[in-house]
């Protein structure tokens, strides 16, 4: 886990599905922490934290009496804070009424006035992000982008040990960028994430007359092709054992929601190639009637859609079969899967955790690591297609794909072509 200041406690991972493993595992390591509630203990993994904050409030120390007592208390709190967040992972959102003990801060009397908090200074490398992130998004760039370049920019932070932009250098990155590959990421991810953001973001200020040069600017790290162990795609035996689960699915302690997005996204993702995200985040209002045809509305409004772009599905037969109207009619209004706080960012946390959900529901029956169990669906889809000699151009339209040449950008696919490409698609037998 990574504490920065002004961004809060994060695990140390760009990978969404693996950030409820860390609350998982962080909760269970504080315990190990000071379960037992030995001073020196706390000191060692707690002092220089507590120390950063009794400065902000403008404490300088504290007895060593007070001391103890202060980092018990810090340590509780934590503790906690972490299992909150793990139930919030977990698609649980109670009230948090251990939150509400806490007394507002009143400062002492003879204490120092506490000065107006400033936002980051524009010669910071955490200023240069926000002022991108201010032009960028008006400009369509994703909340996820942001979130990764800021995190990753967080990290250079912590490890060059100071948040002066001007005092990066080109060596710096090169540091920056090997120790992060020393400790385990990927290559893939090292330059795709951290390089890619720190080069855009420098970048940004050189353009804008912050900063003379981009110090990250040619500076790369080879990423070797991945050994390709099988198909991308689900086999046709997995996507049985897939639907099946979902099919014999039988609710327990989660959500009424999540338990329906374990029941009914695997079927709505195996027949439309969707990203499961898109399909988690549906709402009551995204499914009309055309005649015979059922749409599914795919559109951004509704959450991230990776193009930004709505598109229209067709529902196959056997979706409709197997029952999926019935749900969808006794459902209330608004979205079918989760119940998000409000905001962007509420409806985007919420479809996270219900991913995740939803893939470890599938890694249940599919354990091989080498296919994704999000996007399994989406690779077998294109090779259903490909089998029933449907034009690549209607696929690509139901996924959402971009035409990939100028030709292909002429003319649309309408309703009426993807419900004749989805008529082909076989129904997947299921014993």
């Amino acid at each position: 886990m990574v504490h920065t200041p002004g961004v809060g406690w994060a695990p140390d991972t760009e990978s969404h599905e693996e950030q409820e493993a860390h609350w998982a595992a962080v909760t269970e390591m504080w315990e190990r922490v000071g379960g037992d509630g030995a001073a020196n203990k706390l000191e060692k993994a707690l002092g220089s934290i507590v120390d950063r904050l009794l400065l902000t409030k403008g404490i300088s120390r504290v007895d060593s009496e007070s001391r103890t007592l202060l980092l018990t208390a810090f340590w509780v709190a934590l503790r906690d804070a972490f299992a909150s967040r793990h139930r919030n992972a977990g698609g649980d959102y109670p009230l948090d009424a251990k939150a509400a003990r806490f007394p507002e801060w009143q400062a002492p009397a003879d204490a120092p006035k506490e000065k107006p908090k400033r936002g980051a200074s524009k010669n910071s490398l955490t200023g240069l992000v926000e002022d991108w992130w201010k032009e960028a998004k008006r400009a369509g760039r994703k909340q996820s982008t942001y979130d990764s370049y800021r995190n990753s920019m967080a990290r250079l932070v912590i490890f060059l040990k100071h948040d002066t932009a001007s005092r990066v250098t080109p060596e710096d990155i090169i540091r920056f960028k090997d120790y992060r590959v020393q400790s385990g990421l990927s290559a893939k991810t090292v330059k795709d994430s951290d390089l890619a953001g720190m080069k855009t973001v420098f970048g940004w200020a050189v353009v804008n007359r912050r900063l003379p040069s981009n110090p990250a600017e040619g500076i790369t790290i080879k990423v070797g092709k991945a050994r390709k162990l099988r198909s991308k795609g689900f086999y046709d035996s997995e996507a049985i054992a897939i639907l099946k689960h979902a099919r014999e699915f039988v609710p327990g302690r989660e959500a009424p929601k999540l338990a329906a997005a374990k029941r009914w996204v695997p079927w709505l993702c195996a027949f439309t190639g969707a990203r499961v995200g898109e399909m988690i985040q549906i709402r009551k209002e995204d499914i009309r009637r055309e005649g015979k045809l059922w749409v599914l509305h795919v559109t951004p409004e509704a959450g991230p859609v990776k193009t930004d772009e709505a598109r229209d599905v067709v529902l196959h037969r056997q979706i409709i079969e197997e029952g999926f109207l019935a749900f969808f009619e006794k459902s209330k209004g608004g979205y079918l899967f989760v119940d998000p706080k409000a905001g962007e960012l509420g409806v985007r946390n919420a479809v996270k955790t219900a991913r995740n959900k939803v893939n470890e529901f599938v890694r249940e029956v599919v354990k091989d690591k080498n296919v994704d169990p999000s996007h399994g669906w989406r690779h077998r889809f294109k090779t259903v297609g490909i089998d029933q000699g449907v034009e690549m151009r209607v696929p690509d339209a139901i996924q959402g794909y971009a035409p990939r040449n100028v030709s292909e950008g002429y003319g649309d696919v309408t309703i009426k072509a993807k419900a004749n490409a989805i008529a082909k698609f076989p129904s997947i037998i299921i014993s």
